[in-house]
């Protein structure tokens, strides 16, 4: 092992060591606090009995009146069953909680977005369908997050179909979303054509299955994709995928049924994205070598990626992006969801179509792009704030585009609210530090 491999090692383990102390600390990432002015405890006879029965009661009359009425316009329920929390797998609901916790943090600070983690005691499909339509009525929007698959496909699509408000899964939509963005860039540094590039995609869970389908949304040609899973390339002459979600994706790509695994799919190839098992070696170099010239790969594993980005570079790889924030060009799903939450529930979006996400990713490149490409700037840093209003600004309008929004704003209207909302999250945080209100964590 290189020195280099032991720091990177040795700096991700670092953050195990002390988050526990962390959390510890503060007991928790998110609390509930009043936005309301409370002047005496006679203000209470506004917020609560006599006054709120008026408030229910228009409601009750017209049901869009608790979006104006009640914070429904802002919540979004971060729900899972933790059968796949991040790299830990099956660990249940309750220890999946401080994730769903970090989730609604980032969603407060980098959308705005009131979200809630709301950890369910069931695995089975129905009634994880079930309690997500029980608590509809208090939310504005339902992110999914951490199921395993194959049902995360199942409760998606069934919930999609049948609630009145935004489902999203993050695992598929987002990630595909972010990948999207970065490959958009990368193509273009590298001067090559969507709708010409071959894809090899390695894995094929539910981030890359989704992925898949939005690439192709994007104008990626199906036939120019070849899918690699733990068993090798799909394909037709894989019997023992046809009664499952894989067959479709094998009847549209890989025409000319290569077998093989990764090398064997990634022979001239011009783009490798890669969700699977983390590395390294999970990639080879002999893998990369085979790829045509110029070539890109995202090795989006963690907490090690696929292949180390000093090993894909040295096989050829001219761009090279992964999950992991020590490293150029981080694709991470943190870059989109709170900004395409942010618009859909600005114009009262009832679902998050593959055009909304598209729409978002298309503005997240054009930013990076604006600013200049170069090999380890293909996709925009999480602290470039000014990111977010802007792909809340185009997913809001493609919403209306679409006509699945209930609200038509202007373009100027979604982006100044947008960014209003951020910005307040943000200031308010500094000043609860500033203050004393949130305490200086513990020493390292």
């Amino acid at each position: 092992m290189s020195v280099d491999t032991e720091e990177l090692l040795k700096k991700a383990s670092k953050w195990k060591e002390i988050a526990p102390d962390y959390h510890a600390f503060y007991r928790g990432k998110v609390e509930v606090m009043p936005k309301c002015t409370i002047r005496s405890l006679q203000d209470f006879n506004i917020w609560y009995t006599p006054g709120v029965a008026e408030a229910c009661l228009q409601i009750e009359k017209d049901k869009e009146k608790a979006y104006e009425l009640t914070s429904k316009w802002n919540y979004v329920a971060v729900v899972s069953d933790g059968t796949r929390v991040l790299g830990l797998g099956d660990i249940g609901g309750q220890a999946g909680l401080p994730v769903m916790e970090g989730k609604a943090l980032i969603f407060k600070y980098l959308g705005g977005v009131d979200a809630f983690p709301i950890c369910l005691s069931t695995k089975d499909p129905d009634e994880i369908i079930q309690a997500v339509k029980w608590i509809e009525p208090s939310f504005g929007g339902i992110n999914l997050e951490d199921f395993s698959k194959p049902k995360c496909f199942y409760i998606l699509e069934k919930l999609r179909a049948e609630m009145p408000i935004p489902v999203w899964h993050d695992d598929q939509q987002g990630t595909a979303a972010v990948i999207l963005a970065g490959t958009i860039n990368a193509l273009k540094f590298v001067g090559k054509k969507m709708s010409e590039a071959k894809f090899t995609i390695v894995g094929t869970g539910s981030a890359n299955t989704r992925t898949y389908y939005v690439l192709k949304a994007a104008g990626v040609n199906p036939k120019n994709i070849i899918l690699v899973d733990s068993k090798g390339t799909l394909g037709t002459y894989r019997d023992d995928i046809k009664d499952t979600y894989k067959w479709p994706i094998a009847e549209e790509t890989n025409p000319d049924n290569v077998e093989g695994s990764i090398k064997e799919a990634a022979e001239g190839s011009d783009i490798m994205i890669a969700a699977s098992k983390p590395g390294p070696g999970t990639i080879k170099k002999a893998d990369v070598e085979v790829m045509a010239t110029d070539s890109i790969v995202f090795a989006c594993a963690n907490p090690v990626p696929e292949i180390w980005p000093w090993e894909a570079e040295e096989a050829g790889a001219k761009v090279i992006a992964t999950g992991r924030s020590d490293f150029p060009n981080q694709v991470n799903n943190s870059l989109v969801f709170p900004a395409i939450f942010r618009g859909a529930l600005d114009v009262r979006a009832k679902t998050i179509t593959d055009e909304m996400c598209i729409a978002s990713a298309t503005a997240l490149a054009k930013h990076a792009e604006d600013k200049g490409l170069t090999k380890d700037y293909i996709i925009p840093a999480m602290s470039e704030w000014e990111i977010y209003p802007l792909q809340a600004m185009e997913t809001g309008l493609k919403a209306i585009e679409q006509g699945v929004a209930r609200k038509k704003l202007s373009k100027a209207e979604i982006y100044e609210r947008a960014e209003s909302i951020i910005k307040r999250t943000q200031d308010v945080v500094k000043a609860l530090m500033q203050q004393g209100f949130i305490d200086a964590p513990p020493p390292e």
